[in-house]
């Protein structure tokens, strides 16, 4: 018999809630509801519409209730870092920050004048991003801190705003650089140097914790019974990688999308100077495992600049991007995707043309030679990381398996086997919302374990194995690369 979920899925893009199938070891998935997503800027600060997102929701939810089907679950992932601010009364307290904002550069000065960047990784093994929640809530002002009650991570706050149960799932927990994963709770050094009371961070649970029905006049409004809410991986690269469809073997993954997220699946966090120098991170997994990754600046650059040339009235569909990327000459320019320049919004093209010009470079002159710039750059970057994390965890990958939207981009995919000369397996494009489906039914019970969760997604989905070509070329282009790293 045939059980259905819902995972809502909400990218610093867009959201989707899907409708997720299972039946006989098959899982599909369908999309009921997609909406738009982004950050607004007001009085020249970033950012989200959680109410416009969570209107969304609803009418995602209206729709599967026309279905009438029995669904046995639902849950929300999200981007991490970001949070909202509750009130003694349980109401959001805006503004919701969005991590793009400039403000992180003052929390990042706050945070270096109270606490020595050497004992924070120690403390979270997790790297330096201007980004991270740390330095945002740094940047607050202390009475806005002062009048709440609780801060929840985004995926956190839609599954309270389902449950009423307000709790932090740990794999997005341990994106704030507050989490400790070795003791497998908030960092009291951390809280304590910055004067935060304990009280004000929900409690952490694990990942796939029921955290109970859906509230009675929400299920009442969308006419859909009281559902189980539950919290699978609330940050959406860690449902992602709990959906990789890897069987043994020495494999990593690159989660592709508008950030690139690459790492390993490891039994326990590697915190070590090393470490810290490479700039890895240790975040948590599904079954308490650690994701030992790197953030890397990944298509957020191709959307700024489709964004950008739409404005200008030169409108470009991805796969029109991908094929101006692949017709064009090769190895012109290169950039290093992780410079500082690329995290803000507005005017990409400009931003990848001053970098290719203070390096001694052309600067692409035609979008075809911009997305080939950067397809290359990024290929490269994954290369870099790549070897560095082998370095880390003293082990040779033998396979990459590329999972996200960013998996469906041919182009890309086949520069990414060839800059790091390796097979490439590809798929699925859907690994968040797969994920977050099969932790719900292991939550449940309708699934005995992670393999076999795994397994499910082989037997679902069509993957694609892309093998390396021109390698020779890549190696010389990478030399390239790395001075421009250094």
């Amino acid at each position: 018999m045939a059980t259905h979920y819902l995972a809502c899925d909400l990218g610093a893009e867009s959201g989707r809630l899907m409708l997720g199938t299972l039946d006989h070891d098959i899982l599909t998935l369908e999309e009921l509801h997609r909406f738009s997503n982004g950050p607004v800027k007001t009085s020249g600060a970033l950012h989200w519409n959680l109410d416009g997102l969570f209107a969304e929701l609803k009418t995602g939810l209206g729709k599967a209730a026309a279905r009438r089907l029995p669904i046995a679950g639902i849950s929300t992932d999200s981007w991490g870092v970001d949070y909202v601010l509750l009130d003694e009364q349980g109401r959001v307290l805006p503004p919701v920050w969005c991590y793009r904002d400039a403000r992180t550069a003052r929390g990042v000065e706050t945070v270096k004048a109270t606490m020595d960047w050497l004992a924070i990784y120690a403390e979270t093994g997790i790297q330096f991003m201007v980004i991270n929640t740390l330095y945002q809530l740094a940047a607050e002002p202390p009475e806005r801190l002062a009048r709440a009650r609780r801060l929840l991570l985004i995926g956190d706050a839609f599954n309270y705003f389902c449950s009423g149960v307000a709790r932090n799932e740990v794999s997005l927990a341990s994106t704030t650089q507050f989490y400790n994963p070795r003791t497998g709770s908030w960092s009291k050094k951390i809280l304590d140097a910055f004067g935060w009371r304990p009280e004000l961070f929900a409690p952490i649970c694990p990942s796939g914790t029921r955290l109970g029905p859906l509230r009675k006049e929400l299920a009442d409004e969308a006419r859909l019974p009281q559902i189980e809410v539950i919290a699978s991986c609330s940050h959406d690269t860690g449902a992602a990688v709990a959906a990789v469809p890897a069987a043994g073997g020495s494999w990593a993954y690159l989660s592709s999308g508008t950030w690139s997220l690459m790492g390993v699946e490891w039994p326990q966090p590697v915190i070590t100077d090393q470490g810290r120098e490479l700039s890895f991170t240790n975040e948590i997994g599904l079954g308490n495992t650690v994701r030992l990754l790197k953030n890397i600046v990944g298509l957020w650059i191709v959307q700024e600049c489709r964004r950008h040339w739409a404005r200008e009235g030169r409108s470009f569909d991805f796969a029109t991007l991908e094929r101006l990327a692949a017709a064009a000459p090769p190895f012109v320019s290169l950039i290093n995707p992780n410079d500082p320049r690329f995290v803000a919004p507005d005017d990409m093209p400009a931003k990848v043309a001053a970098f290719c010009r203070e390096t001694g470079q052309p600067a692409p002159a035609t979008p075809a030679a911009f997305m080939r710039c950067i397809y290359e750059s990024l290929a490269l970057s994954y290369r870099v990381v790549l070897r560095r994390l082998e370095r880390l965890i003293g082990k040779k990958i033998e396979c990459l398996h590329i999972v996200g939207g960013g998996s469906k981009d041919a182009t890309l995919n086949q520069f990414t086997a060839a800059a790091l000369n390796l097979p490439v397996r590809v798929g699925p494009a859907e690994c968040t919302a797969l994920g977050n489906v099969l932790v719900q039914a292991l939550a449940l019970g309708h699934i005995p374990s992670h393999a076999a969760a795994r397994q499910i997604v082989r037997n679902s989905v069509d993957l694609r194995t892309v093998t390396p070509q021109a390698a020779a070329e890549w190696d010389a282009a990478a030399v390239r690369f790395d001075r421009l790293l250094n």
